[in-house]
């Protein structure tokens, strides 16, 4: 068998399947592809996949997959010889998925993850419900959390004495949530990251109107874990970061689009 499987590398090229979503995603795609690896990529929505429209492609794949079995059966019929995690640090089920997939295939797995920022003022939590053990009484603090957390994070850091305001999406269900977590008025900024001309101005802005103190968001990596670290350094208020999740031992991690061309030729020997 393994004579059959070195034969069938060999004499094509080697197929990637990364999943990703639009912000290292279509530079980990370009460099694979430049290094003559067939990529295909799995995204979750449609807006994610106009990201890859110029990228030299196999497949993409568009959605979630209702099950580990789906998910084995999508790696089989495409014939993926690798795989590539590249999906948020707090995307628990996916990885998970995944980890599994590829334990049950013999499927290399890489994991991608962001490189994270730190600065001076900046402790990290074990989870949200560990904000509510810290002593922020009369405190003004900003929730730069995803929607989904809005409802635990207002609700510990009330439990901690704080004064809870929050950034949301400009969509209905984030809006929806952030009511629902009890923040509307003067406590809820809706609004999308980094955007305008000079991206974490109007973070910046939030942060003066609302003499914030403190900052919660996650340990994610990327342009919005550096724009936080950055504006703790530059405004002087305390950030708070949930820690991201380790990946299993046994699933290597790379930081560049270098160190997964290493890492997979490694892997695929």
């Amino acid at each position: 068998m393994s004579a059959i499987l070195m034969h069938r590398r060999t004499n094509r090229q080697i197929h990637v399947l990364v999943f990703a979503g639009t912000g290292e995603g279509p530079a980990l795609v370009a460099a694979l592809a430049q290094a003559g690896r067939d990529v295909s990529v799995s995204v979750v929505t449609e807006a994610a996949a106009r990201a890859y429209r110029s990228a030299d492609l196999n497949t993409v794949h568009v959605g979630s997959f209702r099950s580990v079995e789906d998910l084995s059966a999508h790696c089989l019929a495409h014939a993926v010889d690798a795989v590539v995690d590249a999906t948020h640090p707090f995307a628990l089920l996916i990885s998970a998925q995944l980890h599994q997939v590829c334990s049950y295939l013999s499927l290399p797995l890489a994991r991608f993850e962001r490189p994270g920022w730190t600065a001076p003022q900046t402790s990290l939590l074990s989870g949200v419900d560990a904000f509510a053990q810290q002593s922020l009484q009369g405190h003004r603090v900003l929730l730069a959390l995803g929607a989904r957390h809005l409802a635990a994070a207002t609700q510990a850091g009330r439990a901690a004495g704080a004064i809870v305001k929050a950034r949301v999406l400009p969509t209905p269900a984030a809006i929806r949530l952030a009511g629902a977590a009890g923040l509307s008025g003067d406590n809820l900024a809706v609004l999308r990251p980094l955007s305008g001309v000079r991206p974490g101005a109007v973070e910046a802005a939030l942060c003066r109107r609302w003499a914030i103190t403190d900052v919660l968001c996650r340990q994610s990596g990327g342009v919005a874990d550096a724009l936080w670290s950055t504006l703790s350094e530059s405004l002087g208020f305390h950030l708070w970061k949930v820690k991201r999740p380790s990946p299993p031992d046994t699933v290597p991690v790379v930081q560049s689009p270098q160190e997964l061309l290493a890492c997979l030729d490694g892997l695929l020997v």
